[in-house]
């Protein structure tokens, strides 16, 4: 059985347990394994700022990450929330950057979560006229934008 299939039946467990029917899909992506939930009552993991959501994504990469053979990791999605809320995070990070580049000031975003970071550092990455650094000793650390000079 591969690490999408194994995936795929611990997310049913979980969720099983949770009282919830929802449909799981599993994607390989070049960015990562998506697993999209989708169905009624779906909602719950999208309460109180997605911290169950966060949490499930949480468990299944600390659980099967280094059963992938890159430094892939998995995102766990419900009903689209996380795809809405990581073009928004794209685009906060574009304009901090122009921002950046306009004013000469090194911009903050944060405290995000590693996952978070990784789409801010990976969208700064594209343009040439900034770079990004965390900084920080926690689990949630702010992430500076720094017009290159």
């Amino acid at each position: 059985m591969d690490v999408q299939e194994r995936v795929s039946g611990f997310m049913k467990e979980v969720l099983g347990a949770m009282g919830l029917a929802l449909e799981v899909k599993v994607q390989d992506t070049p960015d990562g394994i998506r697993i999209d939930l989708s169905g009624d009552g779906g909602e719950v993991l999208l309460r109180r700022k997605a911290e169950a959501l966060e949490a499930l994504q949480q468990i299944v990469n600390t659980g099967f990450r280094r059963d992938l053979k890159d430094d892939r990791s998995f995102v766990v999605d419900c009903m689209g929330y996380r795809r809405a809320k990581d073009a928004e995070l794209r685009e906060m990070a574009r304009f901090m950057a122009d921002k950046a580049k306009s004013s000469g000031v090194p911009q903050e975003m944060g405290p995000l979560n590693p996952y978070a970071r990784r789409i801010v550092h990976l969208t700064i990455a594209e343009d040439p006229g900034v770079t990004s650094e965390s900084i920080g000793d926690a689990f949630l650390k702010t992430v500076i934008i720094t017009a290159k000079r």
